[in-house]
Formats: C-alpha cells, structure tokens, sequence
C-alpha cells in the first residue's frame, strides 16, 4: 500500500448497484421455465460476476451445454422485467464523485455483457465517471485477470497503484490474479465470513465504510 491508489476498480452488480436478489431470482425463475431444480438462493447468488455461460453452468449443473443459449433467454426475460426498479446503493454516486474529483481514474470489471452495462450505465447517469470499463463478453471471465490487465494497460497504471472492489470472491480472486489490491463489501453477494477468507487488503460492510477506507489509503 506504499502506492497512490491512481485507479479505482469496481464491480457493478453488488457492489455499485443493489442487483443480487433480482439477478438470483432471475436464475432461479429461468430454471424452472426450463423444467429444471431451481438452485438455492445461496447456489444462485454464489455464480453472481461471472460471465452468464459459467454461472448457468455452476448455478444449474443438470443444464446440457446445448441448452445454455435457452437457458440464458429466460434469464434475461426474468431479470429485465424487473431491471427498471433497480437502484444503485445509497452513496454510491456520491463517493463516485468525490473520487473522480480527487483525481482518480474510474474502471469496470463485471460478470454484465457489455450492452447490458452500457444500459444501467446510461440509466444510472454514471457514464461520464467511468474512465474506462471491460465486461465478461470482452475477455477471460473472472477470476481471469484479463479485465483487469487491459484496464492498468489502457490508463496506463501499475499493479500497484489500482484497487479492485467487490462483492464476491470471483472479484477478490481476480484482484489477485492480477496482482491489485483487493478490497471487499459484504454487502452484495457473498457473505462476509467467504470474503474474509480469501483475506482482502480491507474488508468493508457498508458503502460508508468504503468511503472511509478509500478517503485514507487512495
């Protein structure tokens, strides 16, 4: 930590905006218009961050291969029928802020395809903040460092001076992978005791207590 931290890396669903139920219900739901044993809400908030091939493919493992394009059909159908009432965590476009005005760069690493993020990027007004954003349809999903690599590539920055933040232990292992600091919030998808586990460089239960940590080390 002996670094500025010159850029800030978020994930979207879980950490920026408040997703997981829906996203759990959605595969939940999909599963079951295909016939198939819905997962428990822990099985489906588990695979939340990882591209949509790979979290069917954990969430529902008696779903055949051939079957994944059905399955992600449905899926869609569930989660953006109820996409329009999700909202971003409160202080989350102010701590944005307040960091883009203290100099920093802003990045994405999400599990979302990128039109789906280009879409809650646009409705949530948080766009114009984000220096620069990869999506699991761009690269390797997580834990695969490639998101994170072509963003310290393409702003420029070293291992050293970024931070990855996330909701799930798909993130911190990324953050790892990638050799960044890894700071967690429990207050998405995974539970704060998995989190803790994968021993982060800080782990944090509100958006609150992010701001604190990134008000004193970034």
């Amino acid at each position: 930590m002996a670094h500025r931290l010159e850029l800030i890396v978020f994930d979207w669903d879980g950490t920026l905006m408040d997703s997981t139920a829906a996203i759990a219900q959605a595969i939940q739901a999909a599963a079951q218009d295909l016939g198939l044993a819905a997962p428990s809400d822990a099985a489906a908030r588990h695979v939340i961050g990882l591209g949509l091939n790979d979290a069917l493919a954990q969430a529902v493992p008696d779903l055949p291969p051939q079957r994944y394009g059905d399955m992600a059909q449905r899926y869609r159908h569930h989660y953006l029928s109820n996409s329009q009432s999700l909202q971003l965590f409160e202080g989350i476009p102010e701590l944005l802020r307040e960091l883009k005005t203290r100099g920093h760069f802003l990045a994405i690493a999400t599990g979302k395809s990128r039109r789906g993020l280009n879409e809650v990027l646009a409705r949530s007004g948080l766009h114009s903040l984000m220096d620069a954003t990869r999506c699991a349809d761009e690269c390797f999903p997580k834990p695969h460092p490639q998101m994170l690599k072509e963003l310290l590539d393409e702003l420029g920055v070293s291992p050293e001076a970024a931070v990855m933040i996330g909701d799930t232990t798909h993130d911190l292992q990324m953050a790892k992978n990638a050799g960044v600091v890894a700071v967690a919030v429990s207050y998405g998808a995974h539970e704060a005791a998995v989190l803790v586990a994968e021993q982060p460089n800080a782990h944090c239960n509100t958006v609150e207590e992010l701001r604190r940590w990134l008000c004193k080390n970034a």
